[in-house]
């Protein structure tokens, strides 16, 4: 399929998991992609494994002047946006009795203000007739202990779909949501649990799941390339569960 052919693309956290595996295939359908995270060196190892049509630039979300870099970036190389992926996201656990002022600062500065900035500086250099896709989760429908915080940042996700889907129609811009469950990602690696809590962890999210397993990231990117397609021209404001059904049933 070549559904994204001469298409301008940009992920955010695009170095790593979910936001690395639909960068890659946005690629191989035949799409340019500018790709950032907030780790140099794992961004240019993320463009080596895309291998062409890739552009990286180091920044983090949570600040407007990184973001300013990246459409700058975007502006001079491409001269506009097709299809924003609004992916990059961070959360860790604190249960409410110990959960600090920083931690719930760093959870929404990343997943609703950086959110917020992302698609507010994009809009300038986006086509009439785009695709926006916001990585929410399937936690802003669940109650998850010790992820108080992440949850709601990611609900507020959720609103901004909506918002913005009534917001952006007069420019035909379609946006929608989309929200996984438990994905082999490195995601559990920086919630601050220990190798043996992280195995717990994942292996109590699979018991939550009725399909008995976790889901790849290839599986969340063929979810986002839908979204963002032509295919999906009549669906705007969704969020779209990629969660084996675990908020489902």
């Amino acid at each position: 399929m070549n559904r994204f052919a001469g298409k301008v693309v940009v992920v955010t956290g695009g170095n790593s998991g979910i936001g690395l595996a639909t960068a890659k295939r946005f690629v191989e359908e035949g799409a340019h992609v500018v790709i950032t995270g907030r780790r140099e060196k794992e961004l240019k190892e993320a463009a080596v494994v895309i291998g062409k049509n890739v552009t990286t630039v180091a920044g983090d979300v949570s600040s407007l002047e990184d973001l300013d870099r990246l459409y700058e970036v975007v502006k001079e190389k491409h001269g506009h946006i097709d299809v924003l992926f609004a992916n990059a996201g961070a959360g860790t656990i604190a249960p409410l009795e110990v959960a600090t002022e920083a931690h719930f600062d760093k959870t929404f500065d990343v997943n609703v203000k950086g959110m917020f900035f992302t698609v507010q500086k994009a809009l300038p250099l986006f086509k009439d007739g785009g695709s926006i896709v916001l990585n929410s989760s399937v936690s802003n429908v669940l109650g998850v202990p010790g992820f108080t915080a992440y949850s709601a940042s990611k609900a507020a996700v959720r609103s901004l779909a909506r918002g913005w889907t009534m917001e952006l129609k007069d420019r035909k811009i379609r946006v929608n949501s989309m929200s996984p469950g438990p994905i082999e990602t490195p995601a559990l690696d920086n919630t601050g649990l220990t190798p043996e809590q992280i195995e717990q962890a994942a292996a109590g999210f699979v018991s939550q799941v009725p399909m008995g397993r976790r889901g790849k990231p290839e599986e969340v990117a063929a979810a986002v390339l839908f979204l963002a397609s032509d295919e999906s021209s009549y669906i705007t404001g969704v969020d779209l569960a990629v969660d084996g059904g675990m908020a489902q049933v």
